[in-house]
């Protein structure tokens, strides 16, 4: 890396290539003496320019100005109809042998989508130190979900750097991931969750001290102006997180189920609840996530019949491109979708979810975002228009179209047809 100049404690300044965040030439940078130094500084080519980024506590993460491929949020105009949103998001998002962080990266590069990634603090924090993580209600160095060796938090933190430069979000799926028993997340006060989530936070931003890492490049974000929403485990103590949440600054929580309509803030953060969507074959309706899918067909095991993968796999994503369908040429309300990074059932429900992507998000006016991005759009649109939408129910497109339904006032007939201005008798 560059020379660095230490302004205050805590803090550095470093010049670095924002692409990869690892370093750039150094060159020569100085005037020189005589002709022949200025003459070779001028037939060099310009040097390609840097970023000043600004390294944080102990550099595991840094501030390195806007986000990436970050849309600027439009409002829509009267009349306008909406594009179609979808969120793809995933619980406990890290990279481990199955390598399904970096290949989803590449499906949604591929397909001209971004997504939120719902991180566990623990899989930054490696085996040996996992006295530092301090659950509410447990003891000590306890987590549901373990903790992360070297390579496993290098791998992640790599997968994290590059989702973020690509225009994806890093969300948080917390840490332990209690559920369904005596202390878990279900039981949890407002101070408990918030103790919660500034641990998650803190093993975000000292990676690098916990495992000894201390050349490695730093995540390209300041994880407290990055965290904005997330999902708890099981979607459980849903009611205590978000009156933390508010408390801390965050937009967004996605732990409730709700049916496919406009999405509206609560408690002061939007309700980007998940959705129930037809599961074929049955008389109800399934959540949009793969471990729900899962439960209903091979109950709590993981690896059931390998005769019905295909089929099980094929109903996730029949039940979710139903569900898409029914919101495209209805409401248009967004489409919020949870998955894990899994191998359940032979990973039918990864290949389920990668034929819904590649179906969905190259389809015309559909925009297959992060939930960032979703609320970006959605606080820059008129309340008014907003609570409109509301009024449509699942799959119901308005009546008298699009035009006449969001424009403030009836839209004039077109030219040509009968009783419009001009129109021939």
């Amino acid at each position: 890396m560059a020379a660095t100049h230490r302004i205050a404690t805590g803090t550095v300044i470093v010049a670095v290539c924002v692409a990869s965040l690892a370093g750039c030439g150094t060159g020569t940078d100085g005037d020189g003496d005589g002709d022949r130094a200025r003459e070779q500084k001028k037939a060099e080519p310009a040097p390609a320019p840097k970023n000043v980024v600004r390294l944080i506590g102990d550099g595991s993460t840094a501030y390195t100005g806007a986000q990436p491929h970050l849309p600027r949020p439009e409002r829509l105009k009267p009349g306008e109809k909406p594009p179609q949103f979808v969120v793809f998001s995933w619980d406990g998002a890290g990279e481990d042998s199955q390598k399904l962080f970096s290949y989803f990266r590449k499906v949604a590069k591929e397909n001209n989508a971004t997504m939120t990634y719902f991180l566990s603090g623990v899989y930054l924090l490696p085996e040996e130190k996992r006295d530092l993580y301090r659950p509410p209600q447990h003891s000590p160095g306890r987590s549901d979900i373990g903790f992360n060796d070297p390579e496993g938090i290098a791998d992640t933190v790599r997968q994290l750097r590059l989702a973020w430069l690509e225009g994806n979000e890093i969300g948080t799926h917390f840490n332990g991931h209690f559920c369904g028993s005596a202390g878990g997340v279900g039981e949890w006060s407002v101070a408990d969750w918030k103790d919660e989530i500034a641990q998650a936070k803190r093993f975000v931003k000292t990676w690098k001290t916990n495992t000894g890492m201390r050349d490695a490049a730093p995540l390209p974000f300041d994880y407290d102006r990055e965290l904005i929403g997330a999902r708890t485990p099981c979607l459980e103590g849903r009611k205590n997180f978000m009156k933390a949440a508010r408390d801390l600054g965050f937009r967004y929580d996605t732990s409730g189920v709700n049916n496919q309509v406009w999405p509206k803030e609560k408690q002061g953060l939007w309700d980007l609840s998940m959705q129930l969507v037809p599961f074929p074959g049955h008389s109800f309706e399934q959540l949009t996530m793969d471990y729900n899918f899962m439960v209903n067909q091979s109950g709590t095991t993981t690896q059931g019949d390998p005769a019905e993968h295909e089929r099980w796999g094929d109903q996730m994503r029949d039940g979710l491109l139903q569900g898409f369908e029914r919101a495209y040429r209805g409401n248009r309300a967004p489409l919020i979708i949870g998955n894990h990074f899994e191998s359940w059932n032979g990973g039918t429900y990864m290949r389920a979810v990668e034929e819904v992507i590649e179906e969905v998000c190259t389809t015309s006016d559909v925009r297959c975002v992060s939930f960032r991005q979703l609320v970006d759009w959605l606080d820059a649109q008129d309340p008014a228009t907003l609570e409109k939408l509301r009024t449509l129910d699942v799959g119901e497109a308005p009546r008298e179209g699009w035009r006449s339904f969001l424009s403030g006032g009836p839209v004039p007939a077109p030219k040509g047809v009968p009783g419009a201005p001009g129109a021939k008798r």
